[in-house]
């Protein structure tokens, strides 16, 4: 399987304006490009009748060298593959946003609020998320790589051996400088300690398993929001584009980059340790995006991570061999009772102790949830291998024996 590797660069100041340089032409590319996409939306959308072709990767790159090139001489100064993939993510990026709308039932070209439907490409800042890709031919030694124009670039950590990347992308954040690429593993399948294993995700613990094993997430923007919002409101009265402004917002930045880092080493940790020791792991398909639209729980679900812990899982899960469940994010695992298997109907988030009137059954509601994200898994399982009885019933004695 492919996995992302990244690292941090160690660049000189003429590096570091020479790359600053690929990813403003990077991002030019990107910007006039956008500008005429969407000038061949709205002419589709006015002229139905007189409709224009939308523009591929390619028919973009040849707009830009005839049109654009010829009047930006600074494009020459740097490699041609940063424009080239500049417009290429472009027209990912548009395609996504089709099959988007598509599935949505939007028609992009006839909708006067095509901004609105979620995907579409954005103007790009200079100094918000600044990145290009290379391609070429790559050199990797030890502690340095070496890409066309620019020339060798060092690292603070020894650089994986034996893979000879088709292409790397280099990006920007806060004042840093990162180099990514693709690398190739093969599956490492680990001892599993047990068979089955539900998730349940929530704000007071991140992470709840149906084992009864408690995670809790890092709050990294609550335990830094007041310090953040000290040097926000200290910047407020600086002269934008100033030296002490440009030092303060670069300062920010790192905090920022500071808290996201403590909050992804969290999440590594726990989706590491539930996919080597899990076979086969239930966690609910949860709607992110609206539960963001929450804004009493906004900030709190945010800080979680609620998206990228399940990023995780889906790729740590082939490389260790174990198998991601997802559960309907319609199924009752919170109402439900994992006992006897009562469905309350209503149970509100002030009740953290789940009661069964029908049993009698106590559990904390969100262990309860998890146990019942392990069922859902383990009938979910069933349904898609085919197992009959006899084998369910010899997994879940096997589950027992090594639980106890």
């Amino acid at each position: 399987m492919l996995l992302g590797f990244k690292t941090e660069l160690k660049v000189s100041k003429q590096q570091r304006l020479l790359l600053a340089q690929h990813a403003g032409v990077a991002r030019h590319a990107w910007n006039q490009g956008l500008a005429l996409c969407k000038q061949v939306i709205i002419h589709n959308r006015t002229n139905p009748d007189d409709k224009i072709k939308f523009p591929t990767a390619i028919d973009l790159h040849k707009w830009l060298v005839a049109a654009v090139k010829s009047t930006h001489p600074w494009y020459y100064e740097v490699s041609k593959c940063a424009p080239q993939y500049a417009l290429r993510h472009l027209s990912d990026a548009f395609k996504s946003f089709f099959n988007t709308s598509t599935s949505l039932g939007v028609d992009p070209e006839r909708s006067r609020r095509v901004k609105k439907v979620k995907g579409f490409p954005n103007f790009k800042k200079k100094g918000r998320h600044d990145s290009f890709t290379l391609d070429g031919v790559i050199h990797i030694d030890h502690k340095k790589v070496r890409v066309p124009i620019i020339g060798w670039l060092k690292t603070y950590e020894l650089l994986p051996f034996g893979y000879k990347p088709k292409s790397v992308t280099i990006s920007k954040q806060a004042d840093k400088w990162f180099i990514s690429w693709k690398i190739e593993l093969e599956t490492n399948e680990t001892p599993k300690k047990r068979e089955f294993v539900g998730v349940d995700l929530g704000i007071n613990h991140l992470a709840i398993l149906s084992t009864g094993v408690i995670f809790d997430g890092a709050k990294s923007y609550k335990r830094y929001e007041s310090k953040l919002a000290r040097m926000q409101y200290l910047n407020r009265h600086k002269q934008v584009g100033s030296h002490n402004y440009r030092k303060a917002q670069i300062k920010i930045a790192r905090l920022h980059q500071k808290i996201a880092n403590i909050r992804k080493d969290t999440l590594h940790k726990i989706t590491t340790y539930i996919s080597k020791n899990h076979a086969v792991i239930g966690i609910e398909d949860l709607n992110v995006s609206g539960m963001l639209a929450n804004g009493k729980l906004s900030k709190a679900i945010a800080d979680m991570g609620f998206y990228e812990f399940r990023r995780q899982l889906e790729y740590k899960t082939q490389l260790y061999g174990s198998k991601l469940v997802i559960v309907d994010r319609f199924y009752p695992s919170s109402k439900t009772c994992s006992s006897c298997g009562e469905k309350k109907s209503s149970l509100s988030l002030s009740q953290r102790v789940f009661t069964c009137e029908i049993c009698g059954f106590e559990c904390d509601r969100d262990v309860n949830a998890a146990i019942n994200l392990e069922k859902e898994a383990v009938r979910l399982t069933v349904l898609a291998c085919g197992l009959d009885s006899a084998d369910t019933s010899r997994m879940k004695q096997e589950e027992k024996a090594g639980s106890c």
